[in-house]
């Protein structure tokens, strides 16, 4: 016994981190029966006594907020209230089998789809339902209100206290811990990043990547919710990719020596240092003052504008200049080659010289932007975490961000798209929640509401993963009824037994489905009703027999919606979701670089705002792609695809969303006092027409691709072959820059530099094509074949 016990432990601990769902089931194991026993024993109202126990099912096993204590006490009251005004609306919806039918189907979308504004909304989504499942599917008059009510609500205060007082979850959260771990670890990073030939170096570089990867680790096995997130987790959990990102960033850069010219580099480099170390303070007290990580980040973006200047210095002079005057375009065609070898080298060297250059200019650049990012992540993570209790409930803004109504718009509007995973939930759950309603009434089973609670807890993301929770819990509801007969003969018509028996079912039915399976679940679920129905009906075994014609009938209303809503499943769905955001952020890259290539002062209107809206697209897809990742992690079954492979495209999008917010905040900044026209200490000149069809040239190839590899993710065509680096485009940049945007003295102006660091963030998605197709390519995601050379 006692190894089976310790058995039992290290599965428990192993699939319930934190003790999470042990919590949730303890706390309903006591009140669900004690306010069941003061209803029916004392009070002596059954339907009092039914809502009681089902309100504590709802308000404790259902749902768990997170958070400070407060903030979750505030967050159970709202739900108390807004749960008991279903009761009176579903039991006022029950007269008529078409008005609960419709009742139900726009009452569950609404919830449902009101998710994507209030993360509270959505984490309560289920118990919401059930709230109003369970009185739309029992027939009632007006005067059955006072009833159910009273025992709902007592359910609710009874919660309250049992959530304050009986083993309250902490609020500490893991991923968040590994998140402020990793940024304190890439800190340390960058602040040693000069002493790279020191044994404390590598030290510091192998716990960085450690840290890195535990951060990884921990977000693939943490077990998300399609629902439920929190703006505050959101914001954690997009910062598991961008710090991912700066990793990457940081490789690719090179030691800058204590000498070296471009000491702008290694200031922005040490004030990224300080805004990850102070973000990661703030991340793990996010109530402090964040005025600490607002000076940092205001220091970052001065180094930042400063970088600019300063590379323009560093560039070294060009010679050879063209036919042109150095005011007007160049008379030297992109597509000329040099006749000889003996002109080729000279123009390759230079090309060498000009890139050399810049390259450490441009990581810090890169790598400053990335940070700035991140530190922007964090403080809205802070920001949200600010907030009162109204605030989160209504999905309102924190302080200091875009209005409330223009966010909710943004966040609906993400997911009013045909391929949206929360909008096929929120269709899909309507329907098959109205369609069960519908077929109680008609069919007029003895027990209607299990029908509706059947296909809700069966319902899932495609129909082969339907069909086997269907059979799982039919097999389950069988396998609890036979333990509920062989219990029941022996007990027959005694009831003192069962009180007994009803916490140990209700504590094992909460934990079963996470520590043992689904169908165990279903299993001890089943048995915890046949003996609640029979402590207020003592009708013996036939109770488990009308609770499996009835689980069937909810099962096959799941399935049939299941197949007519989402025949693929969350892996299909994951892959166009990443086609959709390769797409956007591509379009995205485009604008910016469009936008960047008109002069500051005759730029249009429209090319602005195109370059918003393209950004706009781009969020609104990337938030898809990131539902569509989560719903496939709370996927059951085994994933055919590893978890690394997706987070590595993934990853892509956000490096392509990043690298076309660095070159519109880039060119942005063009036209400014301080580094625009006019400026004596940056000058700058404005590009002409040669060497904007370069430029251009360059990012139509760059955005054709990745439009390519987006359709051979929804299965439109075959893997492109990544691009060759184009070392004649380089050449023929150079050119344009020599005639273009250095004066007559060659002194070279802030906008060649802003036109090469844009070259360099194209040629950074060109470096990073291999690492997309690759995953795709070995998993076969897409076709699983290449395009032809």
């Amino acid at each position: 016994m006692p190894a089976l016990l310790q058995r039992l432990r290290q599965r428990l601990t192993a699939r319930d981190h934190g003790l999470l769902v042990l919590r949730r089931a303890g706390r309903t194991a006591i009140v669900m029966p004690g306010t069941f026993a003061l209803c029916d024993q004392v009070i002596g109202n059954p339907e009092m006594a039914l809502f009681a126990a089902f309100g504590s099912f709802a308000m404790l096993m259902l749902v768990g907020f997170g958070g400070p204590m407060r903030q979750r006490m505030q967050a159970q009251a709202s739900l108390a209230v807004v749960s008991s005004l279903f009761v009176c609306l579903g039991t006022l919806a029950s007269r008529a089998a078409w008005l609960a039918c419709l009742a139900m189907a726009v009452l569950g979308f609404g919830v449902l789809l009101a998710g994507a504004v209030s993360s509270v909304l959505a984490g309560a989504s289920t118990s919401l339902l059930l709230s109003f499942i369970l009185p739309v599917s029992l027939p009632g008059t007006a005067s059955d209100v006072p009833d159910r009510l009273a025992g709902w609500g007592l359910a609710a205060v009874v919660g309250l206290f049992a959530i304050r007082l009986l083993w309250p979850e902490p609020a500490a959260d893991p991923l968040r811990g590994k998140a402020v771990g990793a940024c304190r670890a890439l800190a340390a990073r960058l602040r040693s990043e000069d002493e790279a030939s020191s044994p404390d170096h590598q030290q510091i570089v192998r716990n960085a990547h450690r840290a890195l990867d535990e951060l990884q680790r921990q977000f693939l096995t943490t077990p998300y919710r399609p629902t439920g997130l929190s703006a505050s987790d959101r914001a954690v959990v997009r910062l598991v990719d961008e710090l991912n990102w700066a990793r990457r960033v940081i490789v690719h850069s090179l030691p800058i020596p204590d000498d070296s010219p471009n000491l702008a580099a290694r200031r922005a480099r040490i004030a990224a240092a300080n805004v990850l170390g102070h973000g990661a303070d703030l991340l793990a007290a996010p109530r402090t003052s964040p005025d600490a990580l607002y000076t940092a980040s205001a220091e970052l973006r001065a180094a930042l504008f400063a970088l600019e200047c300063d590379a323009a210095d560093v560039l070294p002079p060009l010679s050879g200049r063209g036919p042109g005057n150095g005011t007007g375009a160049s008379t030297v065609s992109t597509d000329e080659t040099d006749e000889t070898d003996e002109a080729n080298e000279p123009a390759d060297r230079q090309v060498t010289e000009v890139i050399d250059a810049l390259e450490p200019s441009f990581r810090a650049h890169e790598l400053a932007f990335v940070v700035g990012a991140i530190g922007d992540n964090i403080d809205a993570a802070a920001r949200a975490e600010r907030r009162t209790w109204l605030q989160q409930l209504l999905g309102r803004q924190a302080t200091g961000l875009p209005g409330t109504l223009s966010a909710a718009q943004e966040r609906v509007s993400a997911h009013v798209d045909p391929h949206s995973v929360w909008l096929h939930n929120s269709v899909r759950g309507a329907v098959g929640l109205a369609l069960a309603v519908l077929v109680a009434n008609l069919t007029d089973v003895q027990h209607a509401f299990w029908v509706v609670v059947g296909a809700l807890s069966v319902l899932r993301s495609n129909a082969l993963s339907t069909g086997q929770n269907a059979l799982r819990a039919v097999l389950g509801t069988l396998a609890g009824f036979a333990i509920g007969a062989l219990l029941l003969l022996p007990i027959g018509s005694d009831t003192t037994p069962l009180w007994f028996l009803l916490p140990v079912t209700i504590l094992v039915a909460g934990v079963a489905p996470a520590v043992i399976s689904f169908a165990a679940g279903q299993a001890a679920f089943t048995l915890e009703l046949v003996i609640l129905f029979n402590i207020l009906q003592p009708t013996g075994w036939r109770v488990g027999l009308v609770r499996i014609e009835d689980v069937a009938i909810g099962c096959g209303v799941s399935l049939v919606v299941g197949l007519l809503f989402w025949p693929r499943g969350a892996g299909a769905a994951l892959n166009t979701a990443l086609s959709q955001a390769y797409t956007a952020s591509s379009r995205y890259l485009a604008a910016a670089v469009e936008f960047g290539m008109r002069r500051p002062g005759s730029r249009p209107a429209s090319t602005a705002v195109e370059a918003k809206r393209q950004a706009v697209r781009a969020a609104s897809a990337a938030r898809r792609m990131d539902d569509a990742f989560r719903q496939y992690l709370t996927e059951r079954g085994a994933k055919t695809t590893p978890l690394a492979e997706f987070a590595m495209l993934i990853g892509g999008v956000i490096g392509l969303r990043l690298a076309a917010d660095t070159v519109l905040d880039l060119w942005e900044r063009d036209g400014d006092q301080a580094f625009g026209e006019g400026s004596a200490a940056c000058p700058t000149q404005l590009p002409h027409a040669q060497l904007r069809h370069t430029l251009l040239r360059r990012t139509w190839q760059v955005t054709d691709w990745y439009d390519d590899f987006a359709r051979s993710l929804d299965g439109e065509r075959p893997v492109p072959r990544s691009l060759d680096l184009d070392a004649d485009a380089d050449r023929a940049l150079v050119r344009a820059l020599r005639e273009d945007l250095r004066d007559k003295h060659g002194i070279a102006s802030a906008t060649a530099v802003r036109v090469i660091w844009t070259g360099d963030h194209l040629s950074a998605l060109r470096r990073n094509q291999p690492t997309l197709v690759h995953p795709v390519l070995a998993t076969g995601l897409a076709h699983g074949e290449r395009a032809p050379d």
